[in-house]
């Protein structure tokens, strides 16, 4: 974080509303109004950037409390041990849901309330949504949870905001309510959805039906079923109706994968991290109950960890006929989360598919990393490559990212080389592009910690204007393919 402005080019991490989009927070300013803060931090060599622990609970614990005082008027505390939110992150998170409710591709439900209702699911102990939700956006919540921790934090945290406490409900989850049924959850699967050409690298696409998809087909994964506590069903009312849910899963199968990144500490109780199936079973019981209480939300929403997850639930959704799913990403310094939003209210107005505009956003999972493999050798082949060809590249490591200034002929050879070696039907190019001018590409590739030995590559382009449709993808295909030529051997 610290106190630089961000960068052109950096915007597509952070929402243009969030409050952090070009302040992100200035820890020497938070150090000399807050003095519990200050001992968490320090300064770089230089002795100009400050800096805290990452792997410090107490820091990060600190650093939650006084952004969510100074930023946002908000009395807010956590016991050791439970999750400790980013507010950034969360932020992000609000104002997507924003833009969804914003949005006239689903309609607003027309009826007596006068003020936006969401239900976050697992609201736990920092009661993080709920806050933010009331204080950015006055809207009402629902926040429920099944430990006796999280249940009374959550209030404690409720209750020490008295101006923000009437919006806000925090509901026991009752463990011997049954959790649904599959077999009640049918409904015709694989009646609707369509989904032709999905871009899954856009931030915000947009995917619509009706019709049967054929080339999403459902991943061993999703076969997971979650026998856990109730999600939805079972904990909303008869009646209620609301405007969204949201959801930050427990993306993990056991504490063990929890606990694999040394570089944070974010902390989580067993209850807020793990749940057999991880993320995958959890978010796919999120939509078995959508499709039990269809319409009695305009929008489902959750966040999801891991990309090939994203994949697997679009097609489970399009199975039991969503008539709409949306997609974004959350970046939050080197870990990427996605959002996935859907509903079964009927459409408003047709969309343009999001495939029609030129991609500026895309990534792929590098499997397959040796232990003494690291994000930094991933970086350094990926300057490697682009030098190899004459390209200009400056590797940062403190970001994890390279940034790459191709030349409109160095964009032609690599293009060349791409269309002799790939399949040229999964190359989005026009015929005649070695007789176009190319001008020089622009493009910042960076990697993100998934799971021990998986990265995620993003590549993002830092210009809008490409002559040749489709450029940005051949360039970037054909990383992609030496790069999992060097580190992939033998995964398909």
């Amino acid at each position: 974080m610290g106190n630089k402005k961000r960068k052109r080019g950096e915007r597509g991490t952070t929402h243009p509303r969030n409050k952090y989009f070009d302040n992100p927070p200035d820890f020497s300013v938070l150090a000399s109004k807050y003095s519990t803060f200050a001992p968490y931090v320090f300064y770089s060599g230089d002795g100009r950037r400050p800096r805290i622990d990452w792997t410090d609970f107490n820091a990060t614990r600190e650093l939650t409390r006084v952004l969510l005082h100074h930023d946002h008027g908000l009395n807010w505390w956590i016991p050791d041990g439970q999750l400790c939110p980013t507010v950034p992150n969360r932020s992000n998170y609000i104002h997507w849901i924003e833009d969804l409710l914003s949005s006239d591709i689903i309609p607003k439900v027309q009826d007596d309330r006068n003020c936006i209702r969401g239900f976050d699911i697992g609201t736990g102990a920092n009661c993080i949504y709920p806050l933010l939700g009331a204080s950015l956006m006055g809207w009402k919540f629902v926040g429920s949870d099944v430990t006796d921790v999280a249940f009374e934090w959550a209030e404690k945290n409720v209750k020490s905001n008295p101006h923000l406490s009437q919006l806000i409900e925090i509901r026991r989850v009752n463990m011997e309510t049954p959790s649904s049924s599959k077999e009640e959850l049918n409904d015709e699967p694989g009646k609707y959805g369509q989904c032709k050409d999905v871009d899954f690298d856009n931030a915000d696409a947009a995917l619509i039906g009706p019709s049967p998809p054929s080339h999403l087909p459902v991943q061993p994964g999703i076969g997971k079923i979650y026998n856990g506590p109730p999600i939805l069903v079972g904990v909303v009312k008869d009646g209620e109706k609301f405007d969204f849910c949201m959801c930050n899963p427990p993306f993990f199968e056991t504490m063990e994968e929890a606990g694999l990144n040394p570089k944070t500490s974010c902390g989580g109780t067993m209850q807020e991290m793990v749940c057999p199936g991880g993320e995958n079973a959890f978010i796919t019981r999120i939509i078995e109950d959508s499709v039990q209480l269809r319409e009695s939300f305009r929008w489902y929403t959750s966040m999801v960890g891991r990309k090939t997850n994203l994949k697997v639930l679009i097609s489970k959704l399009w199975e039991v006929g969503a008539t709409i799913v949306k997609t974004t990403d959350f970046v939050q310094g080197q870990t990427c989360r996605w959002g996935l939003a859907w509903s079964f209210l009927p459409l408003s107005k047709k969309m343009v598919p999001s495939h029609v505009a030129e991609k500026n956003n895309m990534s792929f999972m590098l499997e397959g990393l040796q232990r003494h493999q690291s994000a930094i050798d991933v970086l350094q082949s990926v300057q490697s490559y682009f030098c190899s060809i004459g390209a200009s590249s400056k590797l940062d490591t403190a970001s994890f990212n390279v940034d790459v200034t191709l030349s409109g002929e160095q964009c032609k050879s690599i293009m060349k080389t791409r269309s002799q070696n790939g399949n040229e039907q999964d190359i989005p190019i026009s015929a005649n592009y070695c007789s176009s001018q190319l001008n020089d590409m622009r493009l910042r590739v960076s990697v993100f910690q998934q799971i021990p030995g998986t990265l995620l590559v993003r590549g993002s382009l830092l210009q809008k204007e490409i002559p040749v449709s489709g450029a940005f993808s051949f360039v970037f295909q054909q990383l992609q393919e030496v790069l999992k030529s060097k580190f992939s051997k033998g995964i398909r």
